[in-house]
């Protein structure tokens, strides 16, 4: 056998054994260690009624307009929060349509806050990078009780408790930002999960 056949024969034999272990074994063990440790997040971190129905997911971001509810981040996807167009949107801070969405987005908010000296926090004018933002700033959520408050006929306090139920803290006290998932908390607003 020549020196060609034998570095062929090496070869072929060596992308077996790869094509075995990355493409089988590496892919049972951190499935079986997904299942084990990180069921939820193995799932889609999927949020469920109390009778057991699917929700939504904790990941993805939904539109939510009617002023009953925590409004989320601007979505950059063309139908708002359409996973399957998820992209950045690419607009640079003196983009003329970045500016007119965020105006837009003031102008929005404007209408149903009372304070007019109050700041709005940048997360509620801005789209995230990937468009499908599912938490807000808890100064963002904090910004919008007096309007969800009024449209739901509901104390500031009970809205407030059930955002801060909803607040998920820095990790491990030193990683990230505090930040409030805009699903969860419209959807103990509205009663469906504890």
């Amino acid at each position: 056998m020549n020196n060609i056949a034998k570095t062929t024969l090496k070869s072929f034999g060596l992308m077996l054994i790869f094509t075995a272990i990355l493409g089988g074994i590496y892919p049972t063990i951190t499935s079986l260690l997904l299942e084990g440790f990180a069921k939820p997040q193995s799932i889609g971190s999927l949020i469920k009624a109390k009778d057991g129905s699917i929700l939504g997911s904790s990941l993805i971001g939904q539109n939510f307009e009617e002023p009953k509810y925590l409004w989320g981040r601007l979505s950059a996807t063309s139908t708002p929060y359409d996973a399957a167009a998820s992209s950045g949107s690419n607009l640079g801070v003196n983009n003329p349509v970045l500016l007119e969405n965020a105006k837009a987005r003031i102008q929005n908010l404007k209408k149903y806050k009372n304070d007019e000296s109050a700041k709005i926090p940048v997360d509620l004018v801005t789209a995230s990078g990937s468009g499908l933002d599912p938490e807000i700033s808890p100064s963002a959520a904090y910004y919008q009780i007096p309007r969800i408050a009024k449209a739901r006929g509901i104390d500031e306090a009970s809205v407030k408790a059930i955002i801060d139920k909803s607040t998920k803290k820095r990790t491990l006290n030193l990683l990230g930002e505090s930040r409030v998932n805009v699903l969860k908390v419209n959807l103990r607003l509205d009663g469906k999960i504890d």
